[in-house]
């Protein structure tokens, strides 16, 4: 039975009301007597990890057949291929990786094939193309680099991005060194990132936790992150500077019982990846910067012997942490306080809104709702979201016990230790409070406005959140010996969680054919075709404005000079969406340094998936835009239809210029 806290304690025998309040207090007490199983010196079943490669490759092979479906259009032969797939996928290697008794390398390798696995259904649903929306605005500055061989090249459809060009520095020198497209450079590189990070991962958890066991059942919650899947595999930024993230965190936390000369070849390595990260990607630097900051916090609160030292060690990479990305943000006079200031400031309005039951109008000023998934999508990820809510009840106090400094103390006792600032390890102390940021980072994606800011705070927060479930299952579902449900239940729940993390990171994972207003879905030969005639015919950097997807086609395929507005103040929707082309528009043509207008009549026959045609934050669209409005270029005078293949007409406007 766990100790519990003395003032419960004592009136116990007076007050029935501590019969019942007791088994709550096992519930979520933090009871760590129970040691988990001992599974390093076992050998790894070689057997059923051949099983389990053969299943992950059928798995695969049916996710194939169901993409192959999907684009015959044949939608329930799709899904049944598709999930069929994912499900062999995920559960059989879940199921065997948290399983009591299982050989240190075993969970090591068995993650790695997951993870690999997991990538790999990410890219075939394009196997041959970049068709992400940040995928190809970095695609678009690598190859501006692998071109013109120069650093800072402006990038109009991601301001920002010129300044953080470390992934696409390494794709090109890939590229350049291998002959590879960067395309394939690219691929190459993901998917030695994805393995990197959950080897990071796995030692980082291993060294605070000191249990491989606990270290892969943290990797296989993080899986269940939104962003893990599909956002940190894009060809974008973020996934490299999330590994460099893991790569710091490993390092350092294997560092604290270093000293003299190794702990000094431990700083200036820290050094130069901090280093590194400063100039690859400003959130992921920012990440870095809150955990190695908090931890030099905590290290300077902590009660004990040896945190002199450590607070100093602490607080150094802290400083470095912190020092450096502002110094390359002033070097570059980029501030990231102008990027993300906008998006957090309508995140935080928008769940205020939600909170206080004005949901509706912040959705009505912003743009049209995101279309639901389908209802078992649904089904899971809400599942998935209440599985990790009941982890991290059960391994809150537990984890924050984990980090007491005497293994002789048990239950509420080293809860006690805690409140009086001994503990053994900061990281384990901050990644349990890190926890909380999941329950918020679900209720900021409950708004429309919100969606981006719950996201990338998931992708930090999940560092906490696997640490705390992981410490949850191994000392309170299973249990040193679990038998019956504690062996099942608790493996079937990380399989859920896993599960959830792919369906919540895409409306519609299953390749189909084309959709308005999709991103991916929309992203076909017409349009790329299309592309690749005005480079071809037109020569390359000439000035184009289109719709969102157009114009990642055109600054891609087409190697076109795009831009997101005609002139200051009047963007690109104003002047397709108008029924005629009015004075303001028609000046704005005329004054402003368009060349070409490509219009696609395809916009004119389905409301967009996404809920915009231009910009997320354009006003909700009731009906699709009219062909009639699309079309009347034809009637203006100084501009002439060059292109027309039925669906898609670009128009020259050079004409206008001449007349102004």
């Amino acid at each position: 039975m766990p100790l519990m806290p003395a003032h419960f304690a004592a009136g116990a025998a007076t007050k029935p009301f501590h019969a019942w309040i007791q088994p709550v207090f096992a519930v979520i007490g933090p009871d760590l007597r129970g040691e988990e199983v001992k599974a390093q010196s076992q050998t790894a079943n070689f057997g059923l990890i051949a099983v389990l490669s053969l299943t992950v490759a059928m798995a695969l092979l049916l996710i194939v057949e169901g993409h192959g479906a999907g684009r015959r259009g044949n939608e329930d032969m799709a899904l049944l291929l598709f999930w069929s797939g994912v499900v062999l996928l995920v559960v059989p290697i879940s199921f065997r990786i948290s399983w009591p008794s299982v050989a240190r390398g075993e969970r090591f390798f068995l993650l790695f094939l997951l993870v690999e696995a997991l990538f790999y259904y990410k890219a075939v649903h394009s196997p041959t193309s970049f068709v992400g929306h940040d995928e190809f605005l970095h695609w678009i500055a690598a190859d501006d680099l692998m071109t013109a061989r120069q650093l800072f090249l402006s990038n109009p459809l991601l301001q920002v991005g010129p300044s953080y060009l470390a992934l696409e520095i390494l794709t090109t020198a890939v590229a350049d060194l291998s002959g590879l497209t960067i395309f394939a450079a690219g691929m190459l590189l993901l998917a030695i990132l994805r393995g990197t990070f959950v080897v990071a991962l796995f030692l980082f958890y291993e060294r605070i936790a000191g249990s491989a066991r606990m270290a892969a059942i943290g990797c296989l919650v993080y899986m269940g992150c939104s962003t893990f899947v599909l956002f940190e595999a894009m060809f974008s930024y973020e996934s490299l500077g999330l590994v460099l993230c893991a790569l710091i965190f490993a390092i350092e936390a294997a560092s604290k019982d270093l000293a003299g000369q190794q702990r000094l070849k431990v700083v200036s390595l820290i050094v130069l990846l901090l280093a590194a990260l400063a100039v690859t990607h400003h959130l992921s630097a920012a990440y870095a910067a809150i955990y190695l900051g908090a931890v030099a916090i905590l290290e300077i609160l902590r009660r004990g012997s040896s945190t002199r030292s450590d607070a100093r060690f602490a607080a150094f990479t802290a400083t470095v942490a912190i020092v450096l990305p502002l110094l390359w943000m002033e070097a570059r006079g980029t501030h990231i306080t102008n990027y993300l200031g906008p998006v957090i400031e309508e995140g935080v309005k928008n769940l205020l809104a939600k909170l206080h039951g004005i949901g509706r109008q912040s959705v009505a000023i912003t743009s049209s709702s995101v279309p639901a998934q389908p209802f078992g999508m649904r089904a899971i990820t809400l599942l998935a979201v209440l599985l990790t809510a009941l982890g991290l009840a059960t391994g809150f106090f537990r984890s924050l016990a984990l980090a007491a400094p005497s293994s002789e103390r048990t239950g509420w006792r080293a809860i006690g230790d805690i409140l009086g600032r001994r503990w053994r390890d900061s990281r384990i102390v901050f990644l349990t409070v890190l926890a909380f940021g999941f329950p918020l980072s679900v209720a900021f994606r409950l708004s429309i406005g919100g969606w981006e800011i719950g996201n990338r705070m998931g992708t930090f927060a999940f560092f906490g959140v696997g640490l705390v479930v992981a410490v949850g299952i191994v000392h309170y579902w299973q249990h040193s010996l679990p038998q019956g449900w504690r062996r099942i239940a608790p493996a079937l729940a990380l399989s859920i969680i896993v599960l959830g993390g792919v369906t919540s990171s895409s409306l519609d994972p299953i390749k189909g054919p084309y959709k308005v207003g999709a991103d991916e879905q929309s992203i076909e030969p017409m349009g790329i075709e299309t592309a690749l005639w005005t480079k071809n015919w037109l020569g390359a950097g000439n000035r184009f404005t289109s719709d969102r997807i157009n114009r990642l086609l055109l600054a891609g395929y087409g190697r076109q000079d795009v831009r997101v507005a005609v002139a200051d103040g009047v963007d690109a929707g104003r002047v397709f969406r108008a029924e005629k082309l009015d004075s303001d528009e028609y000046w704005a043509l005329a004054k402003g340094q368009i060349d070409f207008l490509l219009v696609d009549l395809r916009l004119s026959t389905a409301l967009p998936v996404l809920g915009f045609y231009f910009e997320p934050w354009e006003l909700k669209s009731t009906r699709p835009l009219s062909a009639t409005a699309l079309l009347k270029f034809d009637r203006v005078n100084g501009i002439t239809r060059i292109y027309d293949n039925g669906f898609i007409v670009i128009y020259d406007v050079r004409g206008l210029h001449e007349r102004s």
